[in-house]
């Protein structure tokens, strides 16, 4: 396989015999595709023309292979050079949390225009704040100022009618389901236009709570 101008100049290959001078992590995403493959190093051994014990000081970044040992890599192995140069991914590992919050056991937060009740308040560092909203404004002149936080906010209507007022458009009107997503630092404000209190359910991104 021959390498083209730029991945000779993003690579900085030098010629002859002389290792190749950016590891890349190299011998990671060996292992890598290796085992994707479910291919012993003695297979490897075989398709390449490489000793197992070349492969194995690879794969442990205890030698820096040469140009012509990535060619016979590339080439047994049937993948192209930007493949076996990708950086390894990285697993991901779940802490497995989760928070349960009953039926009206979030944490309150009033306000003059809305009753918040906070879900999933005992996990910290979340990426998302979910609240349930009861809407009690009936006028928008119920706000002094336009309500914004930073982040997104998917919003829905679990009771009632809504109007949504934010700032650079017109006033929406939104029945029992409808949901909107938006920018929550665009300000914004909630007014119940139903007989009874609106209830809407929120998810923003990390931000305070308004």
């Amino acid at each position: 396989m021959t390498a083209t101008s730029e991945e000779h100049a993003a690579l900085r290959i030098a010629s002859g015999s002389k290792p190749f001078v950016e590891p890349l992590r190299l011998g990671e995403r060996l292992k890598q595709i290796r085992l994707a493959n479910q291919w012993t190093l003695e297979e490897v051994s075989q398709r390449t023309g490489l000793a197992r014990s070349t492969l194995s000081k690879i794969e442990n970044d205890q030698v820096s292979p040469t140009f012509s040992v990535v060619q016979k890599l590339t080439t047994g192995l049937n993948i192209d050079l930007p493949q076996l140069l990708t950086p390894p991914k990285r697993e991901r590992y779940t802490m497995g949390r989760r928070d349960l919050t009953r039926k009206g056991k979030g944490q309150l937060h009033p306000t003059p225009t809305y009753e918040h009740e906070l879900l999933g308040h005992q996990l910290a560092q979340k990426r998302m704040i979910p609240f349930k909203t009861i809407v009690r404004a009936r006028h928008f002149d119920e706000y002094h100022q336009w309500v914004r936080h930073d982040g997104e906010e998917f919003l829905m209507v679990l009771h009632g009618d809504i109007t949504l007022y934010t700032e650079f458009y017109a006033p929406l009107l939104m029945a029992e389901g409808d949901s909107i997503y938006f920018d929550s630092d665009m300000g914004h404000a909630l007014v119940s236009t139903s007989q009874d209190d609106a209830v809407v359910l929120s998810v923003c991104t990390r931000g305070d709570v308004a």
